[in-house]
């Protein structure tokens, strides 16, 4: 069985006082609509387990109402930090939960060909995660606005979500995150701490997160295309 985890309780400081940046309408629907469907639409979701915060659920079971899910789904509160959120998420999941797939609430164009192959690719080696290859040429600073190093970008990826895992595994992980008093960014620097390898899996087309403002123009082409 796999459980789909939408991480959506982030606070979205970053979107200028435009509110929050996951019920901001695209292609005419809220940001985290389409990415509930995107996951509630895939064969291969079981359940979805949405982590939010208290003071927007009323605006959860709204949207709920609007797509009406075909998988069943439910609600979980945020915690402090994301890592505790991912962990809040993963705990509602069934008991015969095997798969968890997290994702970010806040990465709406997400395709189903990335979701399938993180999912068979966690199968196969226990952890994976959407990533695309660095194009652009990498540089080191200094520390202030200087150039200080070119770095070789041959094996350089920039991972995004969903980041998947086989259920024992990731419970592991943030076990050994929580034992070792560490703050990770993403659950696969979770997963280094148990020695557990992750599998890069290449999105085959854009899989932007919204963060500023910025990117809502080039999210709402993406959906309409």
């Amino acid at each position: 069985m796999v459980t789909a985890v939408i991480v959506a309780a982030g606070s979205g400081a970053r979107m200028e006082g435009e509110g929050d940046k996951l019920f901001l309408e695209v292609n005419q629907f809220p940001v985290i609509g389409h990415t509930w469907r995107n996951f509630d639409r895939h064969p291969d979701i079981d359940e979805i387990v949405l982590v939010v915060r208290d003071d927007i659920l009323p605006k959860f079971e709204s949207l709920a109402h609007e797509i009406s899910p075909r998988k069943p789904y439910s609600f979980v509160a945020g915690g402090q930090e994301r890592q505790d959120s991912v962990r809040n998420g993963i705990k509602a999941a069934s008991d015969n939960c095997d798969i968890v797939a997290i994702h970010d609430g806040a990465r709406p164009c997400v395709d189903a060909e990335t979701i399938s192959n993180t999912i068979q690719a966690t199968k196969e080696h226990g952890a994976s995660v959407a990533a695309t290859k660095i194009v652009d040429t990498i540089k080191l600073s200094d520390g202030n606005i200087r150039i200080s190093q070119n770095v070789d970008r041959t094996h350089l990826w920039s991972v995004q979500t969903p980041q998947v895992f086989k259920i024992n595994t990731i419970l592991e992980a943030m076990d050994a995150v929580d034992e070792q008093r560490a703050s990770v960014t993403d659950d696969t620097a979770a997963c280094e701490l148990i020695g557990q390898s992750v599998t890069l899996v290449e999105s085959k087309k854009p899989n932007p997160k919204v963060t500023t403002n910025s990117d809502l123009p080039f999210i709402e082409f993406l959906l309409k295309e």
